[in-house]
């Protein structure tokens, strides 16, 4: 006799990233919209951030849950301890991409996962390496519009593509989840229940 289904993780985003990513890695999911304001904590890292909007985005769901997993990730581009949110406009988008050009930064994640009986918090880091960009290359990506809504003006999965030279770490966290983390912990906290661990 099989074992019954996992219920659905309950992605607690309104990212169009995240939903397509628990796609690819064939994991049920139904979406709802966080009830949570994020408020930065004055002093605090972009770790310590990530950590707690991502708490505070699966708590603010987990109580009409029930027996499903709920999932909360939060992603920030830091570069110097500096972090890059989502440019309200596109001189500031350009002034992000200018800085973030020839230089290294870290796409740092957390993620939450609440179920009845227990929460874990856990965090990824990866490094990505933009090319030099010319006063042309940023106009050009600021002109087409990708950036809007993107934290660091830019987008991986799309044409931000052509701005990196090199990652290292999980290519997924950059697009929006630490799915190396994620399926981990499923395996850690729920062994086999979809199909990892």
């Amino acid at each position: 006799m099989s074992a019954p289904p996992a219920p659905p993780i309950l992605l607690a985003s309104t990212s169009p990233q995240r939903p397509a990513i628990l796609e690819q890695l064939g994991l049920p999911y139904e979406v709802v919209a966080p009830r949570y304001r994020e408020e930065d904590e004055a002093g605090a890292t972009p770790v310590e951030l990530v950590r707690a909007h991502a708490r505070g985005k699966a708590r603010s769901v987990a109580d009409g849950a029930g027996e499903r997993p709920v999932l909360g990730v939060d992603t920030a581009v830091v570069l110097d301890g500096r972090v890059y949110g989502k440019p309200a406009g596109e001189s500031e988008a350009a002034d992000m991409l200018a800085e973030l050009g020839g230089r290294t930064h870290e796409v740092v994640s957390g993620l939450c996962l609440v179920s009845p009986g227990w929460e874990v918090v856990e965090h990824d880091v990866t490094r990505v390496s933009f090319r030099e960009l010319t006063p042309r290359d940023v106009a050009a990506y600021v002109a087409a519009g990708e950036w809007e809504g993107r934290a660091g003006a830019y987008a991986i999965q799309g044409r931000g593509a052509a701005l990196v030279e090199r990652i290292e770490g999980d290519y997924l966290n950059v697009v929006g989840l630490p799915a190396a983390l994620l399926v981990r912990l499923l395996a850690d906290r729920l062994p086999g229940a979809y199909g990892v661990g």
